[in-house]
């Protein structure tokens, strides 16, 4: 009898917790998301698969000494992988849009609102019981609102580590559903009229154009905001990969091999963080809700911005390319090229969107930056 209690006490079964079978639940469901509504599938189902074995009793992924334990300390304490992801990103990146119209680097900075908004929010549920959220936390939080996993990531892991996989799994969560967020804020801010607006063809841009435009967004922002240097650094090298054309191996390596790697083991380590005693609080609720609305808010903040400068241009401006402001890139140019065909089936808005998408992406590396300047 003893020995069946021994070999029973030596079970996961005997030592699962009512939170570890919760957080198994919250994975399974994440690789639903993945595999079935195929919504961000690249990271949610490493997440998910990270969550399913952080949350086995006994078998310790994440305990020092662990696979799980390790690959978190190497890659996301260091800041290793969410910087390795921007080199992937930058390498995949054309700025040829932003390059031919300068103009939307406004609507990518516009649409950021939603992340400082966010910051005061996160700082005002602290007057609700259980919510203890200091300005790092906060900070870190806000970020949401720019769509940005990576940023999340990188930020989270330098503010609040602690959150990391509350404020992960809502970045990414929101990016997924960007297709079902956007649309109704994007008509509830614009006239049938207004998104009927078809533009200019844009101006085809020089190698040596595009050459020169990471090496100066990083020569200006060494000297404005050094603080956001590595994830602009990085995010410009592997674009000067992409555009210089003497190194196509190690252009098509980053845009492949590397971030798919990369991206595997950056996910089980968020998903790592999945743990019971970490993300069952009131305070993930209030995460998510407040992604949420930062998300919500820089939507509408980047439709504002554009049909301000639609006026102000005398019409020749789409407001529905505003919302391509939040940087998740490409899915935010896309739906705003899909509403715009609704509208208009000649309206094809899917490149002069991507102008302000990696506007967006410069522009939530730049507000993380500035957080982590004044908080870090």
């Amino acid at each position: 009898m003893e020995k069946l209690f021994i070999l029973w006490d030596s079970t996961a079964l005997a030592h699962f917790e009512g939170g570890q079978l919760v957080m198994m639940a919250v994975g399974l469901l994440l690789l639903y998301l993945a595999i079935v509504k195929k919504f961000e599938p690249l990271l949610l189902l490493p997440i998910g698969f990270g969550a399913l074995l952080t949350n086995i009793p006994l078998a310790g992924f994440s305990e020092p000494g662990g696979m799980l334990y390790y690959i978190y300390e190497v890659g996301i304490h260091t800041g290793v992988f969410p910087l390795l992801i921007f080199m992937g990103v930058g390498a995949m990146t054309d700025f040829g849009a932003l390059i031919a119209n300068p103009r939307m680097l406004l609507l990518g900075a516009a649409a950021q609102f939603g992340i400082f908004a966010t910051l005061f929010g996160a700082i005002a549920l602290n007057v609700i019981p259980g919510f203890d959220f200091n300005l790092k936390d906060a900070s870190a939080i806000a970020i949401i609102g720019g769509a940005d996993g990576p940023t999340a990531i990188f930020l989270a892991s330098r503010l609040a580590p602690d959150l990391l996989g509350a404020i992960a799994v809502a970045a990414y969560s929101y990016m997924a559903l960007v297709p079902i967020i956007q649309p109704p804020i994007m008509k509830a801010l614009t006239t049938p009229q207004e998104r009927k607006i078809e533009m200019a063809q844009l101006r085809p841009v020089s190698q040596k154009e595009k050459i020169l435009f990471p090496l100066a967004v990083l020569i200006l922002t060494i000297l404005f905001l050094p603080s956001a240097t590595p994830l602009v650094g990085m995010f410009c090298f592997g674009n000067l990969m992409r555009e210089c054309g003497v190194v196509d191996r190690l252009s098509k390596t980053a845009q492949n091999e590397l971030i798919n790697i990369v991206t595997i083991f950056l996910g089980l380590a968020v998903g790592s963080k999945l743990s019971s005693d970490a993300f069952l609080t009131v305070e993930t609720l209030g995460i998510l809700a407040l992604g949420a609305i930062a998300f919500a808010i820089g939507t509408a903040a980047g439709v504002l911005m554009a049909k301000l400068m639609n006026r102000m241009s005398g019409g020749g401006i789409n407001p529905l390319i505003g919302a391509a402001g939040v940087s998740a890139v490409p899915m935010a140019a896309r739906v705003v090229n899909k509403v715009g065909l609704e509208s208009n089936p000649h309206n094809f808005l899917l490149m002069h969107a991507m102008g302000p998408n990696v506007a967006g992406v410069l522009g939530s590396a730049v507000a993380a930056g500035i957080l982590l300047a004044l908080v870090g």
